[in-house]
């Protein structure tokens, strides 16, 4: 079954494959590893399980009509409620068929996530940036150490039960001619989650709110 990317002619940009045939395809290529396709706001999602990550990949690399050869993206999301809280979401781009798909799988934080350092090596560096972030370990990466945080940083800030108080900022003070560590405190007395919208109190919609609604 080819995968053509629709109205390739007209753009020159990678578009989101949204057509019917590949959630078709998907199922096919992926079987058991796949647990549902998501087609919303012009986008496709596969979520896929955890354990089979590495083969699911491997086979949206390697096939013929689909050729996800590049890693755009690793990145992670935080919703507390769930069971399993953090979802690890990657994103794919195939220069071949002009396409990009993105895939989700989820752990509670504690079962690691398998690394995609042998398929893309570039993925080191997004997986070391979302166990900084958010604490979820990749095993197999090859040098999974902290990427943006200071150095002795405790906990992962992108976390949404991160304390806001009693950690520490690094600095260059110019009084002492060196690094200092000093108390940082955030200037956010109460938080809670909208996950339709970093914003919360306006009367007005904001550029990509409409992607959450479906409008």
């Amino acid at each position: 079954m080819a995968i053509v990317a629709p109205e390739l002619g007209r753009h020159s940009w990678p578009v989101m494959a949204t057509h019917d045939a590949l959630s078709a395809r998907l199922g096919e290529l992926l079987g058991g590893a796949l647990i549902d396709v998501i087609e919303h706001a012009g986008e496709t999602t596969a979520v896929v399980q955890r354990e089979a990550l590495v083969p699911a990949i491997t086979a949206l690399r390697d096939a013929a009509d689909l050729k996800f050869n590049q890693l755009t993206d690793i990145c992670g999301a935080d919703y507390p409620d769930r069971a399993e809280r953090f979802e690890i979401v990657i994103h794919l781009l195939s220069m071949t068929h002009n396409l990009r798909l993105r895939v989700k799988l989820s752990t509670d934080g504690r079962a690691p996530v398998p690394s995609l350092t042998g398929l893309y090596p570039n993925a080191g560096w997004y997986e070391r940036e979302t166990w900084d972030c958010y604490g979820v370990m990749f095993t197999g990466n090859p040098d999974m150490r902290r990427i943006l945080t200071d150095y002795g940083f405790e906990g992962h800030p992108f976390r949404k039960d991160f304390p806001l108080t009693g950690h520490v900022e690094l600095r260059w003070s110019e009084e002492h001619k060196r690094v200092v560590y000093e108390p940082v405190k955030l200037a956010q007395d109460f938080r809670s989650f909208d996950f339709l919208s970093p914003w919360e109190g306006t009367d007005y919609v904001l550029p990509g709110d409409e992607k959450a609604t479906g409008k």
